[in-house]
């Protein structure tokens, strides 16, 4: 199941370097994401302590330390684009740079858990990321990860035509069963954040790393008036008059149990 294949990975680890000083102070959502995932997983992960997690697009850590305080893990395997990411993690004991894309690294270690936020909507492969995870992860474990689903950031892709192909919640399930998990919990929801002007917004985009989905799109003065004006049409006008100008997320939860 093939998405986005145009995405340029080199560009998108350049974006996400270039972004990780100010990522943690503007992804808001991703934040939330995260400690909705981990709440989540407390409800289906039983043990205390694990011997080795994965964690893909693990980025700032986000994720990563959130577990960390709740659950002992005796190895972490920590996937990334960029080697940046090495600074975030400097009080964990036991850790395991895979700098690369991960539909291009092997795993050769057998895996507790495997968990993903807000990063597997970058790959263009997802059938091959699930299997591969599927080999590895062993039986009866689990998979939990977030991702975006369709109407994510659907202001900016209305206003410029650019935007990730995301996957489909059926597309999704379907690709996971297909490769021998169980499905024990799948969850959307949309987050609307609000700016006061569509400049912040885009400064927001650029801090937190997903401008690399504008492939051939420059923005100059003209692209940007029009893109301002436009925006004037997405506007909610709260009771004192202020307007308030929406950006979209749209996240998707799902925890899977390997099963064959």
């Amino acid at each position: 199941m093939s998405i986005n294949h145009l995405i340029n990975k080199a560009q998108i680890a350049k974006r996400f370097a270039q972004a990780q000083q100010s990522y943690d102070g503007h992804a808001w959502v991703q934040q939330k994401i995260c400690q909705n995932l981990s709440v989540l997983m407390d409800q289906y992960l039983e043990k205390q302590a694990l011997s080795t997690v994965l964690d893909i697009g693990c980025g700032s850590g986000q994720l990563s330390h959130l577990i960390a305080e709740k659950i002992q893990v005796d190895e972490w395997f920590l996937n990334d684009l960029y080697p940046e990411i090495k600074v975030h993690y400097s009080d964990f004991k036991q850790v395991n740079f895979l700098i690369g894309d991960i539909e291009k690294l092997s795993l050769d270690m057998p895996l507790d858990l495997v968990v993903s936020s807000s990063a597997l909507q970058w790959v263009k492969e997802i059938d091959g990321v699930f299997s591969k995870v599927s080999r590895q992860l062993k039986l009866n474990h689990l998979l939990c990860f977030s991702t975006f689903g369709r109407q994510n950031l659907t202001e900016i892709r209305q206003l410029t035509g650019h935007g990730l192909d995301y996957l489909s919640e059926l597309e999704l399930k379907l690709s996971l069963e297909k490769n021998g998990f169980e499905i024990l919990h799948f969850s959307e929801s949309l987050e609307m954040m609000p700016f006061e002007h569509p400049k912040q917004i885009l400064q927001h985009l650029k801090a937190t790393g997903v401008t690399a989905t504008a492939k051939k799109f420059r923005w100059n003065k003209s692209t940007l008036h029009t893109f301002y004006e436009a925006y004037e049409a997405l506007i909610f006008q709260l009771g004192d008059g202020q307007k308030i100008y929406p950006l979209t997320y749209h996240p998707i939860y799902c925890i899977a149990r390997r099963i064959k």
